[in-house]
């Protein structure tokens, strides 16, 4: 079933707390992998999705990334004590972009420490559509030292969100069992499911339960045909 790849999200500075309890709601209903929302709407998400199996997600340096290694390390733990599953947190892409690794491998760390006290998922969101195809693939290949759990495409605020190329670079350069989380500018049932097969573990998507409802609409159909 769609709805265990998929992280139902809102992310929207002006959701109000009936959005995130509809949000919460849906999610539940079609048993969705995680919700994903502001470090504000954490706890309300929290309770909300209390004992429905579905995780809690928040964002960590969202959208830029550009907040210095502590910052991001003190706002992962709040997030955690705060009642966060997993973590989506954007990488530094300027210190990507220097190829100054140390400055990534320092974020990385520090968060990924947090794991000795929570047992949390943390996905790296990368902003694959600002990344040259080489760039992509040292990424991944610091990801992957540092166990990461998760390469996540895209905040889908920049130039594209994730593409089927994005994908399969991935899959032909990754060495571990890294997961893969594609997100931005999903929003249609059938391009959820080219990401699924191309290799995606998660779809992130503001449209979750749309699709979730079209997939139900077609196996309807394909019965009644």
């Amino acid at each position: 079933m769609l709805g265990a790849h998929l992280d139902s999200t809102n992310l929207k500075p002006h959701s109000t707390t009936q959005d995130i309890i509809i949000l919460c709601e849906q999610a539940a209903k079609y048993s969705m992998a995680a919700v994903c929302v502001t470090p504000y709407r954490l706890p309300l998400a929290k309770r909300i999705l209390m004992g429905s199996g579905v995780k809690a997600c928040t964002v960590i340096g969202f959208p830029l990334g550009a907040d210095p290694a502590y910052l991001k390390w003190k706002q992962a733990l709040w997030a955690l004590e705060n009642g966060a599953d997993e973590l989506d947190m954007v990488l530094n892409l300027g210190a990507l972009k220097d190829r100054q690794w140390s400055v990534l491998k320092q974020e990385l760390a520090g968060v990924m420490q947090l794991k000795r006290q929570f047992p949390m998922v943390l996905k790296a969101i990368v902003e694959t559509g600002l990344l040259s195809c080489s760039e992509l693939i040292e990424v991944l290949q610091l990801l992957e030292e540092q166990e990461v759990d998760y390469i996540k495409t895209s905040t889908g605020i920049n130039c594209r969100g994730a593409s089927l190329e994005d994908i399969h670079t991935i899959c032909r350069h990754r060495r571990s069992q890294i997961k893969i989380k594609a997100s931005g500018g999903i929003r249609t049932l059938d391009v959820a499911q080219q990401f699924i097969a191309a290799g995606a573990d998660r779809i992130g998507s503001s449209n979750a339960a749309a699709l979730v409802e079209a997939e139900l609409e077609a196996a309807d159909c394909r019965r009644e045909g």
